[in-house]
């Protein structure tokens, strides 16, 4: 009974050349835009993050043995079918011809990562002989197979390869060209609280690691039960390694998470969302209506007596220290009501060198119970064609892809307002618009603050996934830091997260509707200045992926030119 049961299973799974081959290049850009969409999944509004240990190795699958010249185009399919869907945002943009360029083009940017991702991968993989007239190798059971004729050992190394090349272009995908650090794997997770916990450690690049190890271990689980069917216990060699890590971050984040502190004191705030509309933004009679709205709901959220109010990014229709009747009505709020106002507003500064010339900025300010002006934030990283249009000295045709006009400019350093009493010295850490998901940026913020607060206009994009997706890469900050992030928006996540990730006052009150105007009050702890791992070493993490994974590509370039001598020798 049992050699006939094994014969029946032995003819229906066959070798893994002939199950997991993919035959035709038609049908690994299918199983890699799959991937691809499947990712997409895995990020918010859907929030299917199961997904997210399944598509990088999926990807793998769609280009496992596929000749050289095919595995990045492959690759950069699956990624272009990610970043088209998960970045449709920007499809609500104002401005139509400069969404769909925008969309277009940056999704054409970053889908290079996951082709680089998988082109690299593969280049790793231990050498196979060539079956075929022109040396490359085609098929991909031949790849698969390879893998476990290497032996154990190596094919392990080889897993660790694989989510030491994903963590590192993130990083890159995270600094070059200005940094575009959105959606990296890891945040799929956001509401995975113990496995978040990691990012106090390593940032959330540690969390993006553990998922493609896991992913790419269970490519590899699948070709061993192919390979050996009637051996039930064979897929646990591949998935000891990964699980016992995942076990050990798991155990290690639940700790964390049910960590309470004793020392706490708390600042309470007070957060208006106005929910303006975008467009009204270029009518300066509707922004001022808009304006009075602002203070509308700022009246009824003062009456709460909270210690701090807190305005979002630019909602002040003008500059605010050159306009003296909006000057007088924000410190006059301010004297009134004997409460510390933040509030994002354009500033500008004369140029020391040139008389007539100015640099303009988006700003922060913080004014005091008594209507002074105490503290002012430049923001350093400004949005490329929504702040300022590269190369416009040159290239000033490129001005007409936007709406903003002259620009801004940057500012150079973080800034540190203090606050007086009744908080008993709390201090706060500006950051403005998308700030809060450069990890790098947010660590020198934080620094010397007990609070970070995120001031930003999420109204460009309407009612779509970009306000839950701004919110789930935020709360990475506050882990990675330590430290609570307030965030205050035009319209969407309007919220406060804790030190281990937790999203606070998401809505108002039951209602499900996050783009609404209206006013929040939370209190924000205040514990203890501590400093996490990461908030002392910055990516120490994602630097080291970086440097194993060009070391491993030299070591592997050098080791495949002297197989192929050896190979040619008669």
């Amino acid at each position: 009974m049992t050699s006939s049961r094994t014969a029946c299973v032995s003819e229906v799974f066959g070798q893994a050349p002939r199950v997991l081959k993919l035959a035709t290049y038609r049908q690994r850009l299918i199983c890699a835009a799959a991937a691809g969409l499947l990712l997409t999944l895995a990020f918010p509004q859907f929030n299917l993050s199961a997904l997210a240990w399944v598509s990088p190795g999926l990807l793998l699958l769609a280009t496992a043995g596929a000749p050289s010249r095919d595995i990045f185009r492959i690759g950069y399919a699956g990624g272009l079918a990610h970043y088209l869907s998960s970045l449709a945002w920007l499809l609500y943009l104002p401005f139509p011809q400069t969404a769909w360029l925008g969309w277009l083009a940056l999704s054409a940017y970053c889908a290079l990562y996951p082709a680089m991702w998988v082109w690299l991968c593969w280049k790793l993989a231990p050498p196979i002989k060539s079956n075929s007239a022109d040396g490359t190798t085609h098929g991909s059971g031949a790849i698969l197979e390879s893998l476990f004729a290497s032996g154990w050992c190596r094919r392990q190394l080889w897993l660790l390869l694989c989510a030491a090349a994903w963590v590192a272009l993130e990083l890159a995908r995270g600094r070059l060209l200005t940094g575009f650090p959105w959606n990296f794997l890891g945040v799929s997770h956001y509401q995975t609280l113990p496995l978040v916990q990691i990012a106090s450690v390593t940032g959330v690049l540690g969390l993006s690691f553990i998922l493609v190890w896991f992913s790419a271990a269970l490519l590899c689980t699948a070709v061993s039960i192919v390979r050996r069917p009637t051996e039930r216990w064979a897929w646990l060699a591949e998935m000891f390694l990964p699980m016992t890590a995942l076990m050990f971050v798991a155990g290690w984040g639940f700790v964390q998470v049910t960590r309470t502190e004793s020392e706490v004191r708390h600042l309470n705030v007070a957060l208006v969302q106005p929910s303006i509309p975008q467009k009204i933004k270029f009518n300066p009679e509707e922004n001022a209506k808009a304006f009075q709205r602002v203070l509308d709901l700022s009246e009824l959220a003062l009456a709460t007596k909270p210690d701090l109010l807190i305005w979002p990014e630019a909602v002040v229709p003008g500059f605010l220290r050159f306009d003296d009747k909006l000057l007088a009505t924000v410190t006059g709020l301010a004297r009134t009501n004997n409460v510390s106002i933040l509030l994002g507003a354009d500033d500008a500064e004369r140029r020391p060198d040139q008389s007539e010339e100015a640099d303009y900025f988006n700003s922060a300010f913080l004014v005091a119970p008594d209507g002074r002006l105490v503290g002012k934030y430049n923001k350093r990283h400004l949005v490329i064609f929504g702040e300022y249009v590269p190369l416009a000295k040159w290239l000033p045709f490129l001005k007409w892809l936007t709406p903003i006009g002259a620009g801004f400019t940057p500012g150079t350093k973080p800034a540190r307002f203090e606050l007086v009493h009744p908080t008993r010295g709390a201090t706060l850490s500006p950051l403005i618009c998308f700030e809060d998901l450069l990890p790098h940026l947010a660590r020198e913020s934080a620094a010397e603050a007990d609070i970070l607060v995120n001031l930003t206009n999420d109204g460009w994009f309407g009612r779509g996934a970009q306000q839950w997706q701004h919110a789930a890469n935020a709360a990475f900050r506050a882990v990675e830091t330590g430290r609570p992030l307030v965030r205050c928006t035009n319209n969407g996540l309007t919220c406060w997260v804790d030190a281990q990730g937790r999203l606070h006052e998401i809505y108002f009150g039951d209602s499900p509707d996050v783009y609404s105007a209206g006013f929040k009050t939370a209190r924000i702890p205040i514990g203890p200045r501590k400093t996490t791992f990461y908030q002392r070493h910055g990516d120490w993490f994602g630097w080291g992926c970086v440097t194993v994974t060009l070391l491993a590509w030299l070591l592997a370039e050098r080791s495949k030119k002297g197989w192929a001598k050896r190979a040619d020798k008669p």
